[in-house]
C-alpha cells in the first residue's frame, strides 16, 4: 500500500504534515464541556467527540445543534473511569445486563479485562447503536466514531464492529492500531497514517516540551492526536483527585499564543474528519 496513500486521497501533496487534533470527552462533566468550547474557540482543535450517557451530555448537544459548523465524532462508551462519578447505558439494563456491574453503571477502567471477556457482541452492538441513534435523533450530524478508554488493540472483532457501524451510519473511524490502519487503507479509503496519540499517555509535568517536539518531529502523512481539556475548578479536581492535572496542561497548551506559532513555524496543516468521511461515501472533498 501507498504510504502517501491518505494524502493523496485529500488532496495534499506527499510531503504535506497532516494533523487532526480532537478533544475527547464532551459531554463528560461541565469543566470539561467549558474547557473543550474554549479550546475550540481557539481554533487549533479543530474537532470535538460527544459521549452520550454522561451527566452533561445534553449540554453538549445543545452547543453543537447551536454551532453545526463545529465538527464532531460519537465517543462510543462503555466503560468508567472514575470512583465516586459514573455513567451506564442508554439502553434499558435489563436488556444489556452485561454491561453493568450491580450499581446498573459500567464497569470501571481496572476491570475492563473482566468486562471484554464476558460481555456479549450482541449487547455491545445494541448499546453502540442506542448511543449513535440518541445523536441522530437530536438533530446532529457526526463526522466519525471514536471510543472512549475501550482498550481494542487486541479485539479485531470489536473494530470490525465499529467499522461496520461506521460504513452503515456514513460516518468515518478512528484507527485502533496498525492492524487497523492497515486494513482500511488497503481498502482505498484514507485514515490516520500512525496510531493516535491519546494525551493522558504523557506525563503532564513536561507537557508542553513533549508536545512541541513532537510538533516538531511530525512526520508527512496524516496524524491524530486524542486531547483532554479540561478546567482545574472544585468540580474536575473532585472527579479526579489524583493531583496530576492532565486536563488542565492540554488547556494550557492547546490555547497558548506559544502552540499558535509552533504550528506556523512548522507548517503543519489540521484538519478535522469531515474531508476523510467525504471521501468515505464517495464524495470528492469540497464538492
Amino acid at each position: 500500500m501507498n504510504k502517501n496513500q491518505t494524502n493523496r486521497l485529500l488532496g495534499y501533496p506527499p510531503d504535506a504534515r497532516l494533523l487532526i487534533l480532537n478533544a475527547d470527552d464532551f459531554g463528560m462533566c461541565h469543566s470539561v464541556n467549558e474547557a473543550i468550547i474554549q479550546v475550540l474557540k481557539a481554533g487549533l482543535v479543530r474537532s470535538t467527540s460527544l459521549m452520550i450517557p454522561c451527566p452533561w451530555a445534553l449540554h453538549a448537544k445543545h452547543f453543537l445543534k447551536d454551532h453545526a459548523e463545529i465538527p464532531f465524532g460519537i465517543h462510543l462508551t462503555a466503560i468508567n473511569d472514575f470512583v465516586d462519578y459514573a455513567w451506564g447505558p442508554v439502553t434499558p439494563t435489563e436488556k444489556v445486563p452485561s454491561l453493568v456491574t450491580r450499581t446498573g453503571h459500567f464497569y470501571p477502567f481496572d476491570r475492563m479485562a473482566e468486562f471484554l471477556a464476558q460481555v456479549p457482541f450482541d449487547q455491545l452492538e445494541m448499546e453502540f447503536r442506542a448511543q449513535i441513534q440518541a445523536v441522530l435523533t437530536a438533530g446532529l450530524h457526526p463526522t466519525h466514531l471514536d471510543w472512549h478508554s475501550l482498550r481494542i488493540g487486541a479485539r479485531a472483532d470489536i473494530f470490525d464492529l465499529l467499522l461496520g457501524l461506521a460504513r452503515e451510519y456514513h460516518l468515518a473511524l478512528r484507527m485502533s492500531g496498525q492492524p487497523a490502519i492497515d486494513k482500511v487503507q488497503s481498502g482505498g479509503l484514507p485514515s490516520a497514517d500512525y496510531v493516535f496519540l491519546d494525551s493522558y499517555g504523557l506525563d503532564p509535568a513536561n507537557k508542553t516540551a513533549q508536545y512541541t517536539r513532537m510538533l516538531r518531529e511530525l512526520p508527512a502523512g496524516l496524524s491524530e492526536w486524542a486531547v483532554h481539556p479540561g478546567l482545574d475548578d472544585a468540580e474536575l479536581l473532585a472527579i479526579e483527585p489524583t493531583g496530576r492535572h492532565e486536563r488542565q496542561t492540554d488547556f494550557d497548551f492547546w490555547t497558548s499564543q506559544q502552540t499558535q506559532e509552533i504550528m506556523k513555524q512548522e507548517g503543519i496543516i489540521l484538519l478535522d474528519y469531515r474531508p476523510l468521511q467525504a471521501v468515505w461515501n464517495g464524495i470528492p472533498y469540497g464538492m
